[in-house]
């Protein structure tokens, strides 16, 4: 009972994010995937440290760990060192969480309410990843595991449960949405990509999702368009090619840098005619526009810029602002469960432990007996000796607790200590 004991083990989140921390200093404290291996064994190598979680993306990374005591400044310093930062220049960037509220955090962070983009389901699998990579370098036990664990399930249960990931929220994934509400299933239809950029790619990767027939990107630089081709498996083309290309279009996405309009009314109506005037779904998301505003007025073209599609963005984040709250009334609940089941098994873990110490104190006073029996051969000594023995060790810690605490008046622990020794 000496108030030197150290304090019960405990979890810990510390890290940054986009939140706190300026991209230059996110990119300095990032983990690359060849690093995290090595990182996880320097950490398993902390004293205090039990079991470890690194989380790195490009918007956060952050440590989880369970300790046996309350040391977040190593932890600091340690991520400061690792990637040669000073740690004066790093400590106004980094949040931390205990307990409790590192748990609320991770299931935040698991749901999508932490994110740059609300509620967006990316985190989750990089969640897993990183856990899976802690898993295969066994620097995950018991405490860590059921953390990272019912992260997941919170996680599945708010999208199940709230509409936090039902909207698009991007133009780039409103503009496929609208495709598919205009067309329905995108197996059986060409994409014709104006452009090369990351609204592009964003696009053409979303619209890989959906399983679109087949892509076309046409950009003034054919090696930019072919980069991004080959890893999405469509086909690259010079973009003055486009009034060729929009024949087979049933949809057109465009966003270039272009100062002058990239396609007209008249290529518009020479492609229709020769398509038998079926429909084509365009979007304009350059700013200025690539496409010419008399386009819209054509029979069979469904014509959105940017603005029409920003409309649609902004109100899908109203909608899931009011998820989001929702949302964390689940994780409120999900964060008791957790702390009860964490409360259960660190209250096993005490007991555990103090049975083990216990049978170390009997197995000493056992061995000093026999000693001491064999050399005067007296039963009834050597029974009284390991009697008086058991008793002053195994009350000499409650014994020095309760001076303190008559001393103290603290009436609580000497109720308690009283409690602890019953004759009845």
């Amino acid at each position: 009972m000496s108030r030197n004991l150290p304090l019960p083990m405990s979890l810990l989140s510390l890290g940054i994010n986009h939140q706190t921390a300026p991209v230059d200093v996110r990119e300095k404290v990032a983990f690359s995937s060849d690093q995290v291996a090595e990182a996880l064994r320097e950490l398993k190598d902390l004293p205090a440290v039990n079991e470890s979680v690194i989380v790195s993306t490009c918007n956060r990374t952050e440590i989880y760990c369970e300790l046996e005591v309350d040391n977040s400044h190593t932890l600091a310093h340690w991520l400061s060192c690792y990637h040669g930062m000073s740690e004066d220049a790093l400590l106004p960037y980094i949040y931390q969480h205990s307990d409790q509220e590192a748990a609320r955090h991770l299931f935040r962070v698991a749901s999508g309410l932490d994110s740059m983009v609300l509620g967006e389901p990316q985190i989750l699998g990089q969640l897993k990843t990183s856990y899976d990579q802690a898993r295969n370098g066994k620097s995950v036990a018991s405490i860590l595991d059921r953390l990272f664990q019912h992260s997941f399930s919170v996680a599945k249960r708010v999208r199940t449960d709230t509409e936090i990931g039902s909207n698009a929220v991007s133009v780039a994934f409103a503009a496929v949405n609208l495709s598919k509400q205009i067309f329905g299933e995108l197996n059986e239809l060409h994409a014709l990509l104006i452009g090369a950029g990351e609204t592009i790619e964003l696009v053409s990767r979303h619209l890989k999702s959906q399983k679109i027939g087949s892509m076309v990107i046409a950009n003034r630089s054919v090696d930019n368009a072919r980069k991004l081709a080959d890893e999405i498996g469509a086909q690259a083309v010079q973009i003055n090619t486009v009034p060729e290309q929009l024949e087979r279009a049933d949809i057109v996405i465009s966003s270039t840098a272009s100062q002058l309009p990239i396609l007209g009314k008249g290529a518009t109506e020479d492609a229709l005619r020769k398509r038998k005037h079926r429909p084509i779904f365009m979007v304009d998301l350059a700013v200025p526009r690539d496409i010419e505003t008399q386009v819209g007025e054509l029979d069979d073209i469904y014509l959105y810029t940017v603005d029409d599609l920003k409309n649609v963005v902004d109100e899908n984040l109203r909608s899931r602002e009011v998820a989001a709250e929702a949302a964390q009334e689940i994780i409120n609940l999900e964060v008791k469960a957790f702390s009860q089941w964490l409360r259960t098994h660190q209250s096993a873990d005490e007991i555990r432990q103090l049975r083990q110490k216990a049978e170390i104190i009997k197995q000493q006073c056992i061995e000093k007996t026999l000693m001491q029996f064999r050399q005067d051969q007296d039963v009834d000594k050597a029974l009284e000796r390991l009697a008086n023995s058991l008793t002053n060790k195994m009350l000499h810690g409650p014994t020095v607790e309760l001076r303190r605490a008559l001393n103290e008046n603290d009436k609580d622990t000497i109720r308690f200590l009283q409690s602890l020794i019953s004759t009845d």
